[in-house]
C-alpha cells in the first residue's frame, strides 16, 4: 500500500514539473511594411535585391518546435530539437512523450543519416534519397531555408515574373520543371512558396505565421510544410518555442554497434 502511494507521489510531481517548465514566451511581431525609395522600385533587379536582403543571415541557428509529422498518413504529435550550421549540416532530434529520444537525423550537402532509436536500425544515404518524398530540384540550401522561414534562393531570379497582390509581392516562373509562387508580405518576408510539376505529381507548399522577434532576427514561429511525391506524401507542422542565431553548437552523432543498418 505504501509503495502504491509512493509511486504516486513520485508521477505527481513528474507531472507537475513537466507542466510548470514552459518555454519563455517568445515575442510576436506585427510586420511593418518594408519601405523602399521610390527610385528604387522601378528596376525588377532591385526589387528582387530588396527582397534578398531581407533573408534571415546567420551563422548556426537552434529551435525546439512542437511538431505535428504526417508521413504516409501516419500522425505523430513530437518535440523536434533542430541545429542548423549554415552550408554544412542539419542535426535533428525527434521526442516523444516526457522527452524520449525516438530518432535523430544528420543531414548535410552530400549524405543523410538517420538514427531510428524505436527500431534499433541505422540509415545513412546520399542526399539524393531525399528525392523519395520531395522534389528533385530540392537541395541542402532548399532545407536550411524552410527550416527557418526564408526564400528559397533560387526562386529569386531575374526571369521571374513579379506582381503586386492585396499588399504581397509575388513572384512566379518557373525552375527547371517546376512551376513555383513566391509570396512576400509588406515586409518582405516570405508568407507562402508553392512548388508543383504535376507531369510527374510533385509539389511543395510552404506556410509561414506567426512572426517572432530572436536576436534582432524576425521569422515565423510556425512552418507548415507539405511535400508530396507521386503516391508519398510527408507534412510537418513546426510550431517554435524557442529559437536561437549564431551560438556555438555542438551535433553529436554516435551510432553504437547495437543498431542494425538499414540498405
Amino acid at each position: 500500500m505504501k509503495k502504491n502511494i509512493l509511486n504516486r507521489l513520485i508521477l505527481l510531481c513528474c507531472l507537475m514539473l513537466l507542466f510548470s517548465c514552459k518555454a519563455k514566451k517568445q515575442l510576436i511581431v506585427t510586420r511593418q511594411p518594408e519601405v523602399v525609395k521610390a527610385k528604387d522600385e522601378n528596376t525588377k533587379a532591385n526589387k528582387l535585391n530588396a527582397i534578398r536582403l531581407k533573408q534571415i543571415d546567420f551563422n548556426t541557428f537552434s529551435g525546439k518546435a512542437a511538431a505535428k509529422l504526417n508521413i504516409d498518413g501516419r500522425v505523430n504529435d513530437v518535440t523536434m530539437n533542430i541545429r542548423i550550421k549554415k552550408g554544412q549540416q542539419i542535426w535533428v532530434s525527434i521526442t516523444a512523450i516526457l522527452g524520449l529520444e525516438v530518432a535523430r537525423a544528420l543531414i548535410t550537402p552530400d549524405s543523410i543519416k538517420v538514427i531510428n532509436r524505436l527500431e534499433g536500425s541505422y540509415l545513412k544515404k546520399p542526399f539524393n534519397y531525399i528525392y523519395q518524398f520531395t522534389s528533385r530540384q530540392i537541395n541542402y540550401k532548399t532545407l536550411e531555408s524552410l527550416l527557418i522561414g526564408n526564400a528559397i534562393p533560387e526562386l529569386i531570379n531575374e526571369q521571374a515574373d513579379i506582381k503586386a497582390n492585396n499588399g504581397n509581392v509575388v513572384l512566379s516562373g518557373n525552375l527547371n520543371d517546376l512551376a513555383y509562387t513566391l509570396v512576400v508580405g509588406p515586409d518582405l518576408r516570405v508568407t507562402k512558396t508553392s512548388m508543383v510539376n504535376t507531369a510527374v505529381s510533385q509539389s511543395i507548399q510552404v506556410e509561414n505565421a506567426g512572426f517572432i522577434q530572436t536576436n534582432s532576427r524576425i521569422m515565423p514561429s510556425q512552418i507548415n510544410i507539405n511535400s508530396s511525391v507521386k503516391e508519398k506524401k510527408v507534412q510537418i507542422d513546426l510550431h517554435y518555442i524557442k529559437t536561437d542565431f549564431d551560438q556555438s553548437l555542438d551535433f553529436p552523432f554516435n551510432v553504437s554497434g547495437r543498431f542494425s543498418i538499414v540498405n
